[in-house]
């Protein structure tokens, strides 16, 4: 399960900023139909996340992701790691993510929980 963890991170993030895919199709990969995120203790769910990805493809010229480390069991996963992006005005903002997941029965995600902090260069 610990590699999925991985490859989720690695791959998702990728895929939804920079890939050819219609955002909202990445998403469903992913993600249930009822997902939802708290993040540093605001609520996005699906449509709301969807909203704040669209305009990132356009300002993000790549992104990529070092994993620290996951765990994970049947259905919850665990993962710190550091995402950064490069974006297209020169600027690269690098976030270091705690990350505490519940997963459906398919694999996919329902819950995530996530504490962040700006770990940029310059900070």
């Amino acid at each position: 399960m610990d590699a999925n963890v991985t490859a989720y991170l690695m791959h998702y993030p990728q895929e939804v900023t920079c890939g050819e895919e219609d955002a909202a199709t990445v998403f469903d990969r992913y993600h249930t139909p009822d997902f939802v995120m708290c993040n540093d203790g605001v609520h996005l769910d699906r449509e709301r996340l969807l909203a704040h990805v669209r305009p990132a493809r356009k300002r993000a010229t790549s992104v990529r992701v070092d994993v620290h480390e996951t765990v994970s069991s049947a259905e919850r996963v665990a993962a710190r790691y550091t995402l950064t992006a490069d974006m297209a005005t020169g600027k690269t903002i690098a976030t270091e993510i705690y990350m505490f997941g519940q997963l459906s029965a398919d694999g996919r995600l329902r819950r995530i929980d996530q504490v962040t902090r700006d770990v940029s260069p310059g900070r």
